[in-house]
């Protein structure tokens, strides 16, 4: 670990949030290995500044319980569809982290013993507190709740400084930026503006859950070199949603 990049971190303990689609790549369905290798790489390096770090993965490369359940399929048997999708990623995202030397436990909100530990909240702040990784699979094992939804519940539950959001566009817009080139992006909002606004960040509960607690989130551009690095040591990247 880096003592001098510690004393430099705005945030020593994050949550970040990586979209199931960000692991796409240039694939249409699935996991891109180099993808995974990228991003193992970029969270490897600042696990090595000293940051604990924990992960809500989501699972739409896979499978989305939402456009499931819009095709008529059952709503709740959906979800559960894409919470066991957010499995296959974590355990993924675990073996590209562990070929880069970071120690990294998969707990699941579902439990599945055999290839991952049940989700126990000291026992993941126990990991954080050794160094370790954890990512939190299956959402919040509930269904109608989003991944953004467990990613707020996780991050306050493990006492997160931070939700990181790491998405396709380098911030929020007030409307779509590939649809509209001239739209303009905000650095700061707070969050308020952004359920007034109805702005498409992260489901409104996640948003209301960080408001009431007050956890700022930062929303970048995951496939930016660097991004999760500079976020963690608080320059200015993407949008900022706080008071």
């Amino acid at each position: 670990m880096s003592s001098m990049g510690q004393d430099n971190l705005r945030y020593k303990r994050i949550l970040l949030k990586l979209s199931g689609e960000a692991l796409l790549g240039d694939t249409p369905f699935g996991i891109s290995p180099e993808v995974m290798d990228e991003i193992a790489r970029e969270i490897a390096e600042v696990y090595r500044l000293g940051v604990e770090i924990g992960i809500v993965i989501g699972g739409g490369n896979i499978f989305r319980g939402v456009a499931g359940a819009s095709k008529g399929m059952d709503r709740a048997s959906a979800d559960y569809m894409g919470m066991l999708a957010t499995v296959i990623n974590s355990l993924a995202l675990q073996d590209a982290l562990e070929r880069q030397g970071v120690t990294t436990r998969v707990q699941s909100a579902i439990e599945m013993r055999e290839v991952a530990e049940p989700y126990i909240r000291r026992r993941a702040i126990r990991h954080l507190e050794k160094n370790r990784v954890v990512i939190f699979a299956a959402g919040t094992g509930n269904p109608f709740f989003t991944t953004d939804t467990a990613a707020a519940l996780r991050a306050l539950e493990i006492g997160a400084e931070a939700l990181l959001k790491a998405t396709k566009v380098d911030g929020v817009y007030e409307r779509d930026p590939l649809q509209d080139p001239r739209a303009r992006k905000f650095d700061h909002l707070r969050y308020q503006e952004v359920l007034e606004r109805g702005l498409k960040v992260m489901d409104a509960t996640a948003i209301s859950l960080a408001m009431e607690n007050r956890l700022p989130i930062v929303v970048f551009n995951l496939r930016q070199p660097q991004n999760i690095k500079r976020a963690v040591l608080g320059e200015p990247v993407g949008t900022t949603v706080s008071n």
